[in-house]
């Protein structure tokens, strides 16, 4: 197995200049990624507006957002495509919009769109990005088969992948993201086009990426399961951090039951009669008043059902209480539902 590549680092912005970048009480070390105030817009549309955050060594970190939300922008700002015209991002000391060629020695990405040549095989796509790194020789060919074993294609090395399946298409993805040993894995909606199989084997390497290898991973994401497999979660809406933390904690900020109602007339004068009648607030969530229904958070919601059926008989058309998801946790940040329909494209 090759050891790391090392590079000089004396163009490095050291981590503890990054404002805010103080050692985390709970990891008891300095973030590996800094995003300190990042704003960016095109023409008259702010894609992100004023986001901060950091990720801590050996991490499993996501994105989550919908589209429009600005994930995709931020993610191009990480890898180095994209300069933001405010803010900046700090990745393992190095100024992403500042130093970006040595910042890219030390990341591995792989992109939403395919970047495989399916006309080599799985052996040459590697060999050529072996090449992109100054990679070659005996060391190189080591590397490839290294790579090849963890991501179960030895056995296909020398055909071509064309002939492979969307699930081995990934994994060679990731082989080529990681074959220069980076510290840090960006990865751009990994599992687009992946059957359930596919994708649980991917989010099982990436956690043994970052158990065994002490990779920090990044994971833009759309996707609420997903999002519930990473350590933590920096949820994004209309260009904003609407919610940083564990999946766990930032559920248990609901504090409650979450209950859904389908009003048989007016939601919104039924919201605000529950509201009186309970203490709690009670909102309409929807678009329109087709799709309009009522949600509260209340503790012990199944004791409340009762009591809004007695207290408002033949005004309810259903009614249903759950424990609270990540999209509840959106929609308790943002007011709205996470998928609007019309809403932008991908940012």
């Amino acid at each position: 197995m090759i050891g790391k590549i090392e590079y000089p680092v004396a163009s490095r912005t050291p981590a503890y200049d990054v404002a805010g970048t103080d050692t985390d009480p709970k990891a008891g070390t300095l973030p590996v990624i800094s995003v300190e105030d990042v704003v960016h817009r095109y023409d008259s549309r702010t894609a992100l507006n004023g986001v901060s955050f950091q990720v801590r060594p050996a991490e499993l970190f996501g994105l989550l957002g919908p589209n429009g939300s600005g994930k995709t922008t931020l993610f191009r700002i990480l890898s180095t495509l994209m300069i933001p015209i405010g803010g900046r991002a700090v990745i393992l000391g190095y100024d992403a919009a500042k130093d970006p060629t040595q910042l890219r020695r030390h990341i591995g990405v792989v992109f939403q769109a395919q970047s495989i040549d399916v006309k080599l095989t799985a052996a040459e796509n590697l060999r050529h990005q072996g090449h992109l790194y100054g990679l070659q020789g005996k060391a190189l060919t080591t590397r490839i088969q290294e790579m090849l074993g963890r991501v179960g294609l030895s056995d296909r090395a020398k055909e071509k992948a064309e002939t492979f399946s969307g699930g081995m298409q990934r994994r060679l993805e990731l082989a080529k993201g990681l074959l220069h040993h980076p510290s840090v894995l960006l990865l751009d909606e990994p599992t687009t086009g992946l059957d359930p199989g596919a994708r649980r084997d991917l989010w099982q390497y990436l956690r043994i990426l970052r158990d065994e290898e002490k990779v920090t991973v990044i994971v833009t994401t759309h996707l609420m399961e997903e999002a519930e497999r990473c350590d933590r979660l920096a949820i994004l809406n209309e260009g904003k951090l609407v919610a940083l933390g564990t999946p766990a904690d930032l559920k248990h900020e609901i504090g409650g039951d979450v209950i859904w109602l389908e009003a048989t007339h007016d939601p919104h004068d039924l919201a605000l009669r529950i509201t009186a009648r309970l203490g709690v607030e009670a909102t309409v969530i929807g678009e329109n008043e087709q799709d309009a229904r009522i949600r509260l958070e209340k503790e012990n919601g199944h004791r409340v059902i009762a009591e809004l059926g007695e207290t408002f008989p033949g005004e309810i058309e259903s009614i249903s209480v759950s424990k609270p998801t990540l999209e509840d946790v959106f929609i308790h940040r943002t007011g709205h539902r996470f998928w609007i329909e019309g809403g932008e494209k991908s940012t």
